[in-house]
């Protein structure tokens, strides 16, 4: 696979257009220049997280939730918040096909910085159903894609769901840069898209095959009797200096993580993952992740060195089902689909109504950098 000898960008990926040097047109068009406009908005948003931070203290029965994945960012975002700003915080888990590793690191973390911590564990058959029928009717984005964006609004809709019963006024989550897509989430949920919109996909509800009941666990503010105060939705990474490399350090070195094994996204992430690269790699000829990572190691924030090596171990082992590729093969048999049933059927669509895209543009903190002035 050839990739740009600058950031890694695997030259299939749309966009990538290497020229003879092997260098791809993002890498191209980049201007460390431009930084200072990055960094103007950051302090913006920096800026407004401190006093969304301030203001959060004894509003409810905890000051914060924190959707807790078993990763390192949402790891080290619970120890900056009790820590560092002395927030009562809750951690929160939807254990939806959470892997070993990921088990082990909640565990620790959560005993080692002493939270309370939330399990909701959902019936299994609801998500074998769903993971089934999106598999084999993706959307023209993939695998990575098509899943995650029905599966990360059921475990954020999940932990609005808490908030509001709870009163806590913030949900604070781990993503990083480039976590998600910038249409649905430049640092903050637009809180339109938390008061006013039914996070539904309706590709499922057309589908005929799934209930109401199934339905209805996707966040839907409808639900819920007028002045209902909802919860903002913040990022912080997307606010705060992000270095990759340096977290997962600090994560080892404060004990919250037990090893940099178990601090690297590529063994705390969820074991369905390697499935969907899986499908990605062949529907699509790259891995869906290497664009997130091209960018962090772009902007310096990831390393070249370390994800030069793991990008081709990964897709070696996705490929070949070995090692944690096992996973691809045992997530096949529980889903009962073979090659042939990874497809891809659908055009890609739009993750918030028009309005709430007007919404953002209205909103320094939410626009995206390429509108700035």
């Amino acid at each position: 696979m050839k990739r740009c000898v600058k950031c890694l960008l695997p030259a299939a990926v749309p966009g990538a257009d290497l020229n003879a040097a092997g260098v791809c047109r993002p890498c191209r068009d980049y201007r460390p220049a431009d930084l200072g406009r990055f960094e103007t908005v950051r302090v913006l948003r920096e800026k407004d997280l401190q006093q969304a931070l301030q203001s959060c203290r004894g509003v409810g029965d905890y000051d914060c939730l924190v959707p807790l994945s078993g990763g390192k960012d949402s790891v080290y975002l619970i120890h900056r918040l009790k820590v560092d700003y002395g927030l009562r915080v809750l951690a929160h888990t939807t254990d939806i096909d959470i892997g070993e590793v990921a088990w082990a690191n909640i565990r620790r973390a959560v005993d080692k910085l002493d939270v309370e911590h939330l399990v909701y564990r959902p019936p299994m058959r609801f998500y074998r159903d769903l993971f089934r029928w999106l598999l084999m009717n993706q959307e023209a984005r993939g695998a990575v894609h098509t899943i995650s964006y029905v599966y990360a609004p059921l475990f954020e809709g999940n932990a609005l769901k808490v908030a509001v019963e709870k009163r806590i006024p913030l949900v604070l989550a781990g993503y990083s840069p480039g976590q998600p897509i910038a249409d649905r989430m430049e640092y903050e949920f637009p809180p339109e898209a938390i008061a006013q919109v039914d996070w539904t996909p309706p590709e499922l509800a057309a589908a005929g095959q799934f209930t109401d009941e199934d339905l209805a666990r996707f966040w839907n503010p409808a639900h819920y009797p007028p002045g209902t105060r909802f919860p903002r939705y913040i990022a912080p990474y997307h606010a705060w200096k992000y270095d990759q490399d340096a977290i997962m350090k600090k994560v080892v070195e404060l004990g919250l993580i037990a090893s940099a094994k178990n601090a690297s996204p590529v063994f705390s992430n969820y074991p369905i993952n390697w499935l969907l690269m899986y499908s990605d790699l062949k529907n699509l000829g790259y891995n869906p992740y290497a664009p997130e990572f091209a960018a962090l190691i772009r902007e310096g924030k990831a390393s070249r060195r370390y994800w030069g090596l793991m990008a081709k171990v990964v897709d070696f082992i996705t490929l070949n089902k070995i090692y944690l590729g096992r996973h691809v093969a045992r997530h096949m048999a529980w889903l009962g689909l073979s090659d042939a049933d990874l497809r891809i059927t659908r055009s890609s669509r739009r993750d918030w109504p028009e309005s709430v895209y007007q919404s953002r543009a209205t909103n320094v903190l939410l626009r995206p950098i390429s509108e700035e002035a």
